[in-house]
């Protein structure tokens, strides 16, 4: 069935679509995050994981697989999210669907993306806080970067000022 252009569409304003572009895919990452992630799924997703490693039909591989990958388990959220919310983007019917699919899963792994991203930045931060920690009780300030660059190989201190550095700790 064709859409009628000449007619008035029922769709909401673009800038209303856009909204829901917005914040749809927020719940679609938080679902998708927590399902492939956080601890509380964290024996269902082993048991998947095991399963996808060890059943003998690569369909059933895969069944198990999605469960493991935040990535594919959005797809299959984005089609639950629209099929609760009836969101179509841009066009009336079925293509207004595909359009929103696509989109939403879009956007969704884009928000997956930056909180991994948070998630790593807040840990290499606070791995950093404890090294410094560490070093503050040990007595040795933080003189120095918590974490080596591949440049600080090619300037290694010697053995001899390691040892002088060990009989100073005792």
């Amino acid at each position: 069935m064709l859409t009628d252009f000449s007619q008035p569409t029922t769709l909401p304003a673009v800038a209303t679509q856009l909204i829901w572009l917005a914040v749809l895919p927020l719940a679609i990452a938080s679902v998708a995050w927590t399902v492939t992630h956080e601890e509380i799924f964290r024996e269902p997703r082993e048991f998947c994981a095991q399963r996808s490693k060890t059943c003998r039909r690569l369909l059933e591989r895969k069944f198990f697989y999605v469960f493991t990958c935040e990535y594919c388990f959005s797809h299959y959220v984005t089609i639950a999210a629209i099929a609760l919310t009836d969101y179509h983007l841009l066009l009336d019917g079925w293509r207004g669907y595909v359009i929103a699919f696509f989109a939403l899963t879009a956007v969704s792994n884009i928000y997956l993306s930056l909180y991994s991203r948070l998630r790593v930045d807040i840990k290499v931060d606070r791995l950093d806080a404890a090294v410094k920690e560490q070093q503050v009780a040990a007595g040795t300030g933080a003189a120095g970067p918590a974490f080596a660059s591949p440049l600080d190989n090619a300037t290694e201190r010697s053995p001899r000022v390691q040892d002088g550095d060990r009989r100073h700790e005792n």
